[in-house]
């Protein structure tokens, strides 16, 4: 573009050149040339040097060495060139000074050239001294000109520029805002000074799409934030406004609305340190689980206090319970066997209540149990000789069905000694005679698995989801302690416990050990 513009610059001044009274050249293409040189690479400054030197042999007939050298200041073009390195790298102001001393000189020797091929008479005329200096000056002034506009065309580029570097790197933040945003669980929304939306991120964008479902991020943007309030049917139960240093104020609400409980937090923004308020950021967390937890945990905590009153109280009961039955047994002994029957009932009832005291502390007990390394079989081989006993009072069989091999476990052996036989007493409980109870092992991914399945008659959908409630029994003489109190064990012991019964079918218990890193496998 700057050599085009300087080639035409200096095609039209040596077309129309001309000279003043027939002595003072008027061609101007100097300034054009210099700058072309200056601004431009080596080879645009060669190029317009040497067009500039063939339309001078040319246009000049006949053909003057002297006059060749001064009027196209082919002198001056090694300096010119020597310059244009510092040029393009010093300032405006140097720029200026730079080639209007090129300028002078340059153009001071193209018109004392003429000078010099007059009579002495015509050298001493005055008005064409001050003609011969203005031409200089114009040189100069049309340099400096040209100049001024390259340098300002190059100041709008270079602001160009750094708007759009600023306009790109304004966006590259704006799109990690609003991915930060969108990441947030929280939602978030940027108001402007008349509370109309500004930004808002995906969590917002996701809620308000349950009760809208077309609705776009688009169309929200640039609404009022209490029109959109307005669509909601909610109930602000709780509000606090905190002071700040900087003497604003942070607005936090506890709203309800559609069944679920949210804290919306609502800061002012301000620009820079002034007091000026340009906007508003609010923040809506959805708090109903945390709600619920902290609920929770007020009830465990007042039913640990329970537990722990009730624990004590049924220990001191224990201690006149069995004064009672001593006395029992003594008076037993001395009346007549026709009571028999009636102590015996009453010592029974005395000791079905011992056993639910019994359940009820192991159930009410949170302290953390001993554990030691120990095989699962070793545990069932232990209390199978029991369990044929009382399968054999009722007419039943037992099956064992152990895998080969399995991981030792890090167990308390009395913990899950109560837990198999509360499991396998319940199941020969739930049979009829002739039935079987299978108790099997096997080796999971990552724990032991303990199955206890009996033939029994099943239990409905309905009574499963309530086995493991304290008190809740399907038996007639049932405390509802037995399964409770397993599942409280299995949980000491990190394992899990479910049921899986078919009615008409029987009933299985699957209750799931994890197994401790490091150890190794047995084979039993």
């Amino acid at each position: 573009m700057l050599l085009m513009s300087c080639l035409i610059s200096i095609f039209i001044c040596s077309l129309f050149s001309s000279e003043l009274f027939g002595i003072i050249p008027l061609n101007y293409f100097l300034p054009s040339l210099f700058i072309g040189i200056l601004y431009g690479r080596r080879r645009d400054g060669l190029i317009l040097a040497a067009v500039e030197l063939v339309i001078y042999a040319v246009m000049e007939t006949p053909f003057d060495l002297p006059d060749f050298l001064l009027h196209t200041g082919l002198c001056m073009y090694p300096l010119v060139f020597l310059a244009a390195g510092r040029f393009k790298r010093s300032g405006r102001h140097a720029k200026y000074v730079t080639l209007s001393l090129f300028l002078l000189v340059g153009q001071y020797l193209s018109t004392s050239m003429s000078f010099l091929s007059l009579p002495m008479s015509y050298r001493m005329n005055l008005t064409i001294i001050i003609f011969g200096i203005v031409n200089i000056i114009v040189a100069v002034l049309i340099g400096s000109l040209l100049l001024f506009v390259i340098e300002s065309s190059l100041d709008k580029d270079k602001l160009q520029i750094q708007v759009t570097m600023l306009s790109r790197r304004y966006f590259r933040e704006a799109e990690k805002l609003q991915q930060m945003m969108d990441a947030a669980p929280l939602s978030i929304l940027l108001l402007d000074q008349e509370g109309r939306i500004v930004s808002l991120n995906r969590t917002f964008l996701t809620y308000y799409c349950a009760t809208h479902p077309m609705a776009t991020r688009e169309e929200l943007v640039g609404k009022s934030l209490q029109e959109i309030i307005k669509e909601f049917d909610y109930e602000i139960v709780g509000q606090r406004v905190d002071k700040t240093p900087l003497n604003t104020e942070n607005t936090s609400e506890l709203v309800q609305s559609n069944g679920r409980t949210f804290f919306a937090s609502t800061s002012p923004i301000k620009r820079g340190l002034t007091e000026e308020t340009v906007g508003a950021v609010v923040i809506i967390q959805d708090i109903t689980e945390l709600e619920a937890l902290r609920t929770e945990l007020f009830n465990v905590d007042r039913l640990t206090l329970v537990g722990q009153m009730a624990a004590g109280i049924t220990h001191e009961i224990r201690n006149p319970m069995a004064v009672v039955r001593g006395f029992l047994q003594l008076m037993k002994e001395k009346s007549p066997s026709t009571l028999d029957n009636y102590y015996r009932i009453v010592m029974d009832e005395l000791d079905r209540a011992n056993s639910i005291i019994s359940d009820f502390l192991s159930l009410a007990q949170t302290r953390s149990v001993n554990k030691e390394d120990c095989h699962l079989h070793d545990i069932i081989q232990e209390l199978s000789p029991l369990l044929w006993a009382d399968a054999n009072l009722r007419g039943q069989s037992i099956e064992l069905k152990l895998a080969e091999q399995l991981p030792r476990l890090k167990l308390n052996t009395k913990e899950i000694k109560q837990v198999i036989l509360n499991l396998s007493r319940n199941a020969m409980e739930a049979m009829e005679e002739k039935g079987q109870l299978t108790l099997e092992t096997r080796s999971t991914p990552g724990g032991v698995e303990l199955l206890v399945t009996d033939t029994g008659p099943g239990i409905p959908p309905a009574k499963q989801e309530k086995l493991f409630q304290p008190f809740f029994t399907t038996k007639s003489q049932g405390t509802g302690l037995g399964l409770a109190l397993c599942l409280s064990i299995i949980e000491r012991h990190h394992g899990k416990i479910s049921v899986k019964s078919e009615e008409g079918t029987g009933t299985t218990f699957s209750v799931l050990f994890q197994e401790d890193a490091g150890h190794h496998t047995d084979d039993r």
